[in-house]
């Protein structure tokens, strides 16, 4: 017999809604109604006046070539950090679900990355590669390979990926590694009594099973591959050479606060809303019919 736990009148649900309402309200409706407002403007650099200008500042951002562009970079950066942070991470969980001796500090020493703060994680990864100073940039040049992220950005655009990458492989290791634990033993066993290599099994029973844990991931990397990877891409970077890694949010950044364009930068924080809003409903409607709950 179900048991459901109800209220007597309306108060007590909406005092304990209410914390969670008011964050709500006021750290991301406020923001967006006050970016919403701010884009219709162009206001001066000094804040002492503005002029209205409607759907002025989305008519210029869709017809400047180098914001287009950023549609572009933010694309092939946000599906290549996706791709390879949840590659890295699911390899590694299968291994981490096989290890039997040692596997406490396997996974302890896999969850550590995911402690340093994006910025951070681009200062080592730019020192690495740093062209003077940077150990791995050394060794490469040992190899006869002149690394040289600065110009080239085709390496900028690969160092910047690796760094944001490497931050996330840990949180998408944890919930892989809860999803493979979740899967029963002994459907994998009687798979492999009837014959099936491991391959086989992976592909026939592990993978459907972790459809689920692989879609949510999906969703949540994606997001942060648009949002959360400023830090990477400002300590390295600063979304050069030649505008090459500078994706949506950090174009807002660089067109608001450094070329002090607020009425465009709002109009920008806005498109980028919507293409994320949009990008996700999209996958909840396509791709999560091909999800085995």
């Amino acid at each position: 017999m179900e048991k459901r736990v109800t209220f007597k009148g309306w108060l007590l649900p909406l005092l304990l809604l209410m914390p969670q309402v008011i964050v709500t309200a006021l750290f991301f409706f406020y923001p967006a109604g006050q970016a919403v407002w701010q884009s219709l403007f162009i206001p001066d650099p000094f804040g002492l006046s503005s002029r209205f200008v409607g759907l002025g500042n989305f008519e210029y951002l869709l017809g400047d070539p180098y914001y287009r562009a950023s549609f572009v970079t933010t694309a092939i950066f946000s599906g290549l950090v996706t791709v390879v942070s949840m590659g890295a991470a699911l390899y590694l969980a299968v291994l981490a679900d096989r290890l039997i001796k040692g596997s406490g500090t396997y996974r302890a020493l896999l969850i550590w990355p995911y402690a340093v703060a994006p910025a951070v994680a681009g200062v080592l990864w730019m020192f690495m590669f740093n062209t003077r100073v940077g150990v791995v940039a050394w060794y490469l040049g040992l190899l006869g390979y002149d690394w040289n992220h600065v110009l080239n950005e085709g390496e900028a655009m690969g160092l910047v990926v690796v760094a944001s990458a490497w931050g996330r492989v840990s949180y998408n290791f944890l919930f892989f590694l809860a999803g493979l634990q979740a899967i029963p033993r002994s459907v994998i066993e009687a798979a492999a009594i009837d014959g099936a290599r491991f391959w086989t099994r992976f592909r026939t029973i592990v993978w459907p099973l972790l459809s689920p844990t692989t879609f949510f991931l999906l969703v949540v990397n994606v997001v942060y591959a648009f949002f959360e990877t400023f830090g990477v891409i400002h300590t390295i970077t600063s979304g050069g050479p030649q505008q090459a890694t500078t994706i949506l949010v950090y174009k807002v950044f660089k067109d608001g606060f450094v070329g002090q364009d607020l009425g465009g930068s709002a109009a920008q924080s806005v498109i980028l809303l919507v293409v994320v809003g949009l990008l996700t409903i999209v996958q909840f409607r396509f791709i999560e019919r091909r999800v085995h709950y």
